[in-house]
C-alpha cells in the first residue's frame, strides 16, 4: 500500500495530464460529429473483431461435437435411403397386371444375369417354382415381349428371349389389318426378327406395328412386340419376309413380368377335354 502511495505522489502530475487528456478526448467526442462517429466505428470494429475471435475460439472446441452430430445425421440419411430402396423393390414385387378380359396374372422379377449378344442368349431371374413360375410362361418387358421361360429351379428361373437360335417363336399379327404371321430370330443382331407366312398380296409398309395375336396360351393378345423396318418378297415366295425392329432393348432390361396363364390353361383343358 505504501508502494502504492509513493507511485501516486511521484508520478501525480503525470496521472493528472492522463486524466485531464482522457477527459479532453471525451469532451471532444461527445460535442464533434465526425470523431465521435470515427471513434464509434472504431468500436464498433473492434467489438465485431472480438466476437469473432470468440466465436472461432468456441468453434474450434466445438469441431468434435459438430462432427459426432453430421455423423449421426449421416447415418440417419443412409438409413432412410436403404429403407427407400427397400421400399421401391417392395413396390415392385407387389405389382401385378391384367389384360381386360383375359384370364392372365403378372409376376414381377428382376434380372441378375444375363447372357445376351451370342447365338444361344438366356436370362436368369429371381423368381423360381416357390413363387409360381413353371416352364413354357411368358415373359414381358417395359416395352413389350421378351422371351419365354425354360429351366424353372426352387428360387430362379432361366428365361430363352426372342433372340435366340433355339427355335423359338412367337404367333404375331399386324395391327392394321390383323393378319397373322410368325416371329423368329434370324441370328442376325439382337434388336431385330423376322415376321414370315404374311401372304405377298397383303400391303406392308415400314413403321406397321406388329402385336401378339393371342393364338398360343404363352401370350395375351395385343401385346406389343416391334415395328417394320422393311420388307421384300424373295424370288418363288408366296409371302413377305418381314425385318422387325423389336421394341425391347434386351440389353438394357433390368425388370420382367412373367405371364402365369395357369387359369387360362385349365379352362383351355377342361373344354378340349369336353369336345374329346
Amino acid at each position: 500500500m505504501q508502494n502504492l502511495l509513493k507511485f501516486i505522489q511521484r508520478y501525480s502530475n503525470f496521472l493528472v495530464f492522463i486524466i485531464l487528456e482522457v477527459f479532453a478526448v471525451l469532451l471532444i467526442v461527445q460535442n464533434t460529429a465526425y470523431p465521435k462517429s470515427t471513434v464509434l466505428s472504431t468500436c464498433n470494429s473492434y467489438v465485431a473483431w472480438h466476437y469473432e475471435l470468440e466465436n472461432t475460439i468456441v468453434s474450434y472446441f466445438r469441431l468434435k461435437e459438430d462432427n459426432e452430430q453430421l455423423q449421426q445425421e449421416n447415418t440417419m440419411l443412409r438409413n432412410q435411403l436403404v429403407l427407400y430402396a427397400n421400399e421401391r423393390e417392395r413396390l415392385k414385387e407387389q405389382v401385378t397386371y391384367r389384360y381386360a378380359n383375359q384370364q392372365h396374372h403378372f409376376i414381377p422379377a428382376k434380372i441378375i444375369q444375363m447372357n445376351i449378344g451370342g447365338m444361344k442368349n438366356y436370362m436368369t431371374i429371381n423368381k423360381g417354382e416357390r413363387d409360381g413360375i413353371a416352364e413354357g410362361m411368358g415373359v414381358l418387358g417395359p416395352r413389350g415381349v421378351v422371351g419365354v421361360v425354360s429351366t424353372v429351379g426352387h428360387q430362379f428361373s432361366i428365361i430363352i428371349p426372342i433372340t435366340t437360335t433355339s427355335g423359338f417363336c412367337v404367333s404375331c399379327r399386324m395391327q392394321k389389318n390383323s393378319k397373322i404371321g410368325t416371329l423368329k430370330w434370324d441370328g442376325r443382331d439382337e434388336s431385330h426378327a423376322i415376321l414370315s407366312d404374311i401372304e405377298s398380296h397383303v400391303d406392308v409398309q415400314q413403321g406397321d406395328i406388329i402385336l401378339t395375336s393371342g393364338l398360343s396360351e404363352t401370350f395375351p393378345g395385343d401385346i406389343p412386340v416391334g415395328v417394320v423396318e422393311s420388307a421384300e418378297v424373295k424370288d418363288g415366295d408366296a409371302a413377305w419376309t418381314i425385318r422387325v425392329k423389336l421394341y425391347t432393348e434386351f440389353n438394357k432390361l433390368s425388370y420382367v413380368q412373367v405371364i402365369d396363364n395357369d387359369i387360362a390353361s385349365k379352362e383351355l383343358e377342361q373344354l378340349r377335354s369336353e369336345m374329346d
